[in-house]
């Protein structure tokens, strides 16, 4: 069994998919393919982030490398300690999943996500490494160093304070969802030193009760704790805290597609948006690129994934971009999505406005109906572009600009993804019913056309 890089690092389930066997391996092949000679590990609080943990540090010692252990903490810190001390850094995490699975996120020297030509030198170099076993191992003096970091928090919880340049958020009641993950200590901490009038829910974790009922992922709780509260507004963190939900008085929802347009108006408005642009994903809503060129703000659009967002930010010098998921970068701020810090941004937005969270996304964008379905084809990279291309044609004319219509196939899985976005949620609906149906057709055709004849 081997390992291949998703969107956002490998995942798989714990002990069966990614056992300490397959990670051990993994980090004599990072260790092999990264510059430098030290990296740093962080996980979240899964109870297989130790085994996992041990395991990684295991191999890149056995590399020869260094090897410092953080402990808990959320994805962002430990890319700014990466950022810091220019050393590569492993985060042991798997975001929003369920707790059985885990995974591993890598960070270049100086907190940067890889690039897809070091995912594939990594990958290679794995598999090799797994088909032959030779080890090469060095001995000795030479043997990497494994210990403790006992200064994590150094900085960091400054870092995060500082980024409102002096001003507070005193006067403002805010509920944290910790989703029993990363950020269940530093979050709750950092908002009080703030000003702010701070209640908690989800901050304790066991190892197997992260992003239960909790979370960005499901943040029906922090819903109703905000209203029976009454608080200002409620933010919602995932397992790795690198990404972040809001939630109005009244307890609507504020995704990340509102945050960012929330976001890039105030600081558009400020003179503080770099480029005059935002970076967003494919999967962005239409609603948003029409709100945002009403402001006269460019956006840029890259495929799904928050490195290929960070990725444009810094190609075009550009300072905040994120995907509709909740992950949001500030490029002057950090070098990935912080969920903390997106949170500490809004809220100083919503005071310094004078208005209701619920007012600022009322009027930052308005959000058209969107249906997302999934259609199962006969093999991975099977096009069924050409059975949909006048469909889509035809349907793009009716929609006059009112509409979009995105077909991705997906990178892990033999499935397509239909989505299309429409004035109405049931024009949305009748013609992503038609754009499936029609590739379902292609693919049940594919599936005839490959089966072989019997007796041949």
């Amino acid at each position: 069994m081997t390992l291949r890089f998703g969107t956002d690092g490998v995942r798989g389930v714990a002990n069966t998919e990614l056992t300490p066997e397959l990670v051990l391996a993994l980090g004599r092949a990072a260790a092999r393919v990264f510059p430098g000679d030290r990296l740093v590990i962080g996980r979240d609080t899964r109870i297989s982030g130790s085994l996992i943990e041990n395991s990684l540090a295991a191999g890149m010692a056995s590399e020869g490398w260094n090897v410092g252990i953080v402990g808990v903490v959320p994805t962002p810190h430990l890319a700014w300690i990466s950022q810091q001390q220019n050393v590569a850094a492993a985060m042991i995490s798997a975001s929003h999943n369920p707790f059985a699975d885990n995974g591993i996120k890598f960070f270049l020297p100086g907190g940067l996500k890889l690039s897809d030509e070091i995912e594939r030198s990594l990958e290679f170099e794995l598999d090799r490494l797994l088909k032959d076993a030779e080890s090469r191992n060095v001995h000795g003096e030479r043997v990497g160093n494994i210990s403790a970091v006992t200064d994590a928090d150094s900085g960091f919880e400054f870092h995060l304070v500082d980024s409102i340049s002096g001003r507070d958020l005193s006067g403002l009641s805010v509920v944290l969802d910790c989703a029993h993950g990363a950020a269940f200590a530093i979050a709750p901490k950092v908002f009080r030193r703030l000003g702010a009038e701070v209640a908690v829910i989800h901050a304790s974790p066991n190892g197997v009760n992260i992003n239960a009922s909790s979370g960005s992922t499901h943040p029906e709780q922090l819903q109703r704790e905000v209203v029976r509260l009454g608080a200002d507004l409620g933010l919602a963190f995932d397992g790795d805290a690198d990404r972040m939900l809001a939630v109005d008085a009244k307890g609507a929802l504020i995704d990340g597609d509102h945050l960012i347009a929330i976001l890039a108006k105030d600081r558009h408005s400020t003179g503080r948006l770099a480029g005059g642009a935002v970076v967003v994903t494919v999967m962005t809503n239409l609603g948003f690129r029409l709100a945002m060129e009403r402001e006269e703000i460019r956006v840029i659009e890259t495929a799904v994934g928050d490195r290929y967002v960070i990725e444009a930010l810094d190609r075009d010098g550009l300072s905040l971009g994120g995907e509709q998921s909740g992950h949001v970068i500030f490029r002057d701020l950090a070098t990935t999505g912080d969920g903390v810090l997106t949170g500490i941004q809004l809220c100083d937005t919503v005071k310094r406005s004078g208005r209701s969270l619920g007012d600022l996304a009322a009027d930052s964008m308005t959000r058209l109906p969107q249906v997302l379905r999934s259609v199962k084809l006969p093999f991975k990279g099977f096009d069924v572009m050409p059975a949909l291309a006048q469909a889509i044609s035809e349907a793009e004319f009716t929609m006059a600009g009112r509409g979009r219509i995105l077909v991705r196939p997906s990178g892990t899985e033999p499935v397509v993804r239909v989505m299309v976005e429409a004035p109405s949620e049931s024009l949305a609906a009748e013609i992503c019913g038609q754009l499936c149906d029609l590739a379902i057709v292609a693919a049940s055709k594919a599936v005839v056309t490959e089966t072989p004849k019997v007796g041949s």
